[in-house]
């Protein structure tokens, strides 16, 4: 079972970024993770899941039985409410229809069996005229279905999209490896015909953002990456400071690299592999924006200088909060936006409005800090 004060802890983040009104409300009638017991955190979450869904509020239930799989698969419960999630979903989105789903069969490494299916939410897929790609994907413990809705989004900027999940997470089959990048490419391919995948812009948080960082050391088709708090280097190869980030990180690293719980004192030795060398970052030729907290507890600040030494066009945006800023949402979700559409050169009314936005954010927390 996991420890419930870090589930409280860690799934605040999520919540805010989802906008779930009454999660402290929730979050205070959980006193266990047993699976499925009465007030345990898949239950009293799917509970508030099913409310939803009768009340006729499909994305409302989603968002919430995604919070009852969080952080990842690991009994009965959570799996229903996976499955509850992908479902609830599904019926929102079959009122949208520039939203459709786009499976992709791949296999990452034959010798070490590592295949499997990676689904997919997209839109602004189209033969007659391809838009250029935005790729999103988030970290080790949020599922494709809660960054969807921002693919509405996405369109209004004249570009498509396609929302994937990390290897292991969510529907996403995969293991999570050093051949995880492949994963990226791979799914270029499978919309290359509906799509300007030559011109590609990935938006990846935290983990996925280290798997794009390699994927455009090798796919030129990649002109930019935006990353949250993304591990480079250190993360992988600091045993000092693996040993103080917080267990379900760790148990979530050991189920998606295909681990038991069991296995914690393997999982340096899974890690280590998955650092990326100084060539690589020196091979990154494309535009890289990266947040940064300033108080993260999970990735090293050291990442950030790894990544302004080694990779030519860099900016490290920083942030006074822990790992993925969850005081911070409404102004990190804006920044990844901005930094996207300076990276296209797109100035329009549309990329104007939501500059001036983020400015507006980032003035106010700059006044706020100089009070303290």
């Amino acid at each position: 079972m996991n420890d419930v004060r870090e589930l409280k802890q860690f799934a605040q983040v999520h919540a805010r970024a989802q906008n779930i009104k009454g999660y402290r409300d929730v979050l205070a009638r959980i006193d266990s993770d047993e699976d499925g017991a009465a007030g345990s955190w898949a239950a009293e979450w799917t509970r508030a899941g099913d409310g939803h869904l009768a009340a006729g509020h499909p994305l409302e239930a989603s968002r919430r039985y995604a919070m009852a799989r969080f952080p990842f698969v690991d009994g009965t419960a959570r799996r229903v409410a996976a499955e509850q999630c992908v479902n609830a979903f599904e019926q929102w989105a079959k009122e949208r229809t520039e939203l459709e789903r786009v499976d992709v069969d791949l296999t990452l490494d034959p010798y070490r069996g590592n295949s499997g299916r990676v689904r997919c939410w997209a839109t602004g897929l189209s033969e007659t005229e391809p838009r250029p790609l935005l790729l999103l994907c988030g970290g080790i413990v949020s599922v494709k279905e809660q960054w969807a809705p921002i693919l509405e989004l996405v369109r209004r900027f004249g570009m498509s999209g396609i929302v994937a999940e990390l290897p292991g997470v969510g529907e996403n089959t995969l293991v999570y490896g050093p051949e995880g990048a492949r994963m990226l490419s791979g799914i270029l391919d499978a919309v290359a015909d509906r799509a300007d995948v030559d011109q590609t812009y990935v938006m990846a948080h935290s983990f996925s953002g280290h798997l794009a960082l390699r994927c455009a050391t090798l796919d030129s088709r990649i002109r930019g990456v935006v990353t949250t708090g993304a591990p480079v280097r250190s993360f992988f190869a600091d045993r000092v400071w693996q040993a103080r980030i917080p267990r379900i990180t760790t148990d979530t690293l050991l189920h998606l690299t295909g681990g038991l719980r069991e296995d914690l004192g393997s999982l340096a030795d899974r890690l280590r592999p998955l650092a990326l060398t100084g060539a690589e970052l020196e091979s990154v030729r494309v535009p890289v924006a990266y947040l940064r907290s300033t108080r993260d507890e999970i990735i090293p600040q050291t990442e950030g200088e790894l990544l302004r030494r080694h990779v030519r066009h860099v900016h490290v945006t920083d942030i006074e909060d822990v790992h993925a800023a969850p005081h911070h949402v409404a102004e990190s979700r804006l920044w990844t936006v901005v930094s996207v559409l300076r990276m296209r050169e797109v100035h329009t009314m549309q990329s104007f409005v939501v500059t001036s936005m983020w400015n507006l954010l980032r003035t106010r927390r700059r006044l706020m800090g100089a009070l303290k």
